[in-house]
């Protein structure tokens, strides 16, 4: 990919990616994946090390994107992780003891040094010279000639993707010239390409993003989603869901529990006898479970999907159970209750069930679909 359209391409996936796209990110993975392979290649000279490096560098990057600012911090800030992560697994491999299937080659080998069959290898002779090669070049060159070859051949194009100039690239690359020359230089070209990650790459690290932390951004928008979720269906106010809506799934929490209390006790306030709190506390604790099932729901929903459909639907349907719940099963319980409260006492009735009525009656829980509505359709909007 050309960087200047790689640089559209960011422009153009990055805002997606940081709302949990992976498709999105998949995208950006494949056209920057040369460069962090590249980069991990240059400093660690081993090519499945860099390949694994580069998937971390893409799940570090995957992860932290909330913390880009700037669209055209990206590439300085990924090839920082991956420099950042190659000198690490260096550090790593220092001091760590040989072990495995290395320890028992190297064994067999100081028994016997006679040549080894080829299947039996741990690196192919193209890997030893190339391994070589990059070890000799000048510490710069090397990041600038692996991507020379993996990206035809322009130096223009390597200037882009590492930021440097294009007349700072030529030199690196004359330098690494001066000290590879002829059939050597031919054959490190060769394994530039053949070694570069296949479109293979990119799906398998898809693949591992749908299991992955998501972005803290994205993750923090549905935390808070599912915040204002729980303090609107358990509390079943405009004001809980205002609440809940802060941010925080913390004070959605803390609102949802005081809200459940306090409801309990206005619709315990009608019953007279341990019959009708039996009656009454199932009713409502059908109706909590009913609500932390559409809380669940909706927050795996929001987890595992990027698409803007399921969140649709999951949001819809748990309004309609949290409608039918109010307003049909706690309504049958209460109505007769409050019918024996109003005959008992007709003066009074109206402000001891004024309560009642701003949670459970039907304006207020057309109130509070409506307020759970304009909360999440910011998020879904993001994702059509």
């Amino acid at each position: 990919m050309h960087a200047l359209t790689l640089d559209a391409m960011l422009h153009q996936e990055l805002p997606a990616a940081r709302r949990g796209d992976t498709a999105a990110y998949g995208r950006i993975v494949s056209g920057c994946q040369n460069t962090v392979t590249a980069i991990a290649l240059a400093i660690t000279r081993d090519v499945a090390a860099s390949e694994d490096i580069a998937q971390d560098a893409f799940l570090r990057a995957w992860q932290r994107l909330d913390r880009l600012k700037n669209h055209d911090s990206f590439l300085p800030w990924l090839r920082q992780i991956t420099r950042n992560l190659a000198r690490d697994h260096l550090r790593a491999r220092r001091h760590a003891a040989m072990t495995g299937e290395d320890a028992e080659l190297a064994i067999a080998i100081a028994a016997d040094p006679a040549p080894q069959p080829a299947e039996r290898l741990l690196i192919t002779e193209q890997e030893t010279v190339a391994a070589d090669i990059i070890a000799a070049l000048p510490e710069d060159s090397r990041e600038a000639l692996l991507l020379y070859y993996r990206e035809g051949q322009s130096s223009q194009q390597v200037a882009l993707l590492l930021g440097l100039s294009d007349a700072a690239v030529r030199k690196r690359l004359s330098r690494a010239r001066e000290t590879v020359r002829g059939e050597l230089l031919a054959r490190f070209g060769e394994f530039a390409r053949g070694s570069a990650p296949s479109a293979g790459f990119a799906a398998a690290l898809v693949g591992v993003l749908g299991v992955a932390a998501k972005p803290a951004a994205a993750a923090g928008l549905e935390v808070a989603v599912a915040g204002s979720i729980g303090g609107g269906f358990l509390a079943k106010t405009a004001v809980g869901s205002l609440i809940a809506g802060a941010g925080s799934l913390i004070f959605g929490l803390i609102s949802a529990g005081i809200m459940a209390l306090l409801t309990r006790g206005i619709l315990f306030r009608f019953t007279q006898s341990a019959d009708e709190r039996k009656r009454v506390s199932a009713s409502y604790k059908r109706y909590i479970v009913v609500s932390l099932g559409c809380i669940a729901a909706f927050a795996a929903t929001a987890r595992f999907t990027t698409s803007a459909w399921p969140l649709i639907m999951a949001i819809f349907i748990g309004i309609g159970l949290l409608t039918y719940e109010t307003l049909v099963p706690l309504r049958r319980v209460m109505i007769p209750l409050l019918e024996r409260d109003t005959a008992r006492d007709p003066i009074n009735a109206r402000k001891r069930q004024r309560m009642y009525y701003l949670m459970f009656g039907k304006a207020a829980t057309l109130v509070t679909d409506v307020a759970l509505l304009l909360v999440v359709a910011p998020f879904i909007l993001q994702r059509l």
